[in-house]
């Protein structure tokens, strides 16, 4: 490990940060810069790439773990974590200058194990990846989980993602960690350990928000989003009861409706009139959404 943790004797919760990535990237500075610019003192900032790398200021500690997977990093990166509470955050993403103080009020409460708040599109994304974040953001893709990308109102939730996730350390370790071969997916594994072996609540906070820079459309974001697909099909029978719920089946079903809905629809008197009609408000739906995304105005 190099450089020496900012971790400090306070009345402020003490947090560590911790980035995991394969090598530095093109978002690491900035992310660096904006934790920088917290307005909270009582943190230490870990990166985990897979190779040793210069250092990257006074206070972040730097871990080489060599060619393994996000959930062995993360967990290699809270073993050496000092602070009572992990704060988890993407190489790609950078924070509110007011996100750990407002996360760290959510801690107040014994109950609450973790704390996640939206991760909304960077305003500096080009076109191309402002696109791929509007469909995230739209009801067509976000459901019933569009407090993801958007601030909404505050919540309790069982899932979440670790582009944003800050974990008791205590808990975090009473549970294993991630402990998870499962990549995406490890953080809906930790998060069922939280809510189902420890009993412990997570927190959405509308407040506690990173800016995420979002893959552009569309080869990169097919991509992901497949990946996150089939990450969940298997979570259907591996965690049923965070994972078995029919909003996570609703993009596919209306996929499929879109390519072969139209079969049954011509046997149908008006059918084929019915289909064009709700192709219509589907793509009226998709502009609709596309101009609030546009319209929206990150705090």
């Amino acid at each position: 490990m190099s450089d020496k943790s900012k971790i400090k004797t306070s009345p402020e919760p003490s947090v560590s940060i911790i980035i995991a990535f394969q090598k530095p990237g093109d978002y690491l500075q900035e992310c660096l810069a904006a934790i920088g610019e917290l307005d909270y003192q009582n943190y230490e900032v870990i990166l985990l790439p897979e190779e040793p790398m210069e250092s990257a200021g006074e206070g972040i500690a730097i871990i080489p773990t060599g060619p393994v997977g996000p959930p062995l990093k993360r967990d290699i990166g809270a073993k050496e974590a000092k602070g009572e509470i992990i704060a988890f955050i993407d190489d790609d993403a950078y924070p509110r200058e007011d996100w750990l103080k407002n996360a760290v009020r959510d801690f107040s409460d014994p109950a609450v194990a973790a704390v996640g708040g939206p991760a909304t599109t960077a305003p500096s994304d080009n076109f191309w990846q402002k696109a791929g974040g509007d469909v995230l953001a739209g009801w067509m893709v976000g459901g019933v989980h569009l407090y993801r990308m958007l601030p909404m109102e505050r919540r309790e939730v069982d899932d979440y993602p670790t582009c944003n996730l800050l974990v008791r350390k205590s808990t975090f370790e009473d549970v294993g960690g991630f402990d998870s071969p499962y990549w995406p997916g490890e953080d809906t594994v930790l998060c069922w350990k939280l809510t189902h072996q420890a009993k412990k609540k997570i927190i959405y906070d509308p407040e506690v928000q990173v800016f995420h820079h979002r893959r552009p459309l569309f080869r990169k974001h097919w991509k992901q989003i497949g990946n996150y697909g089939l990450h969940r099909g298997y979570f259907v029978k591996k965690f049923p009861k965070t994972s078995r719920r029919f909003n996570y089946f609703l993009p596919s079903l209306w996929t499929i409706f879109l390519i072969l809905g139209w079969l049954p629809l011509l046997f149908i008197t008006g059918g084929v009139k019915f289909y064009i009609i709700i192709v219509l408000l589907y793509l009226l739906a998709a502009i609709t959404t596309g101009v609030r995304s546009l319209n929206f105005k990150t705090t």
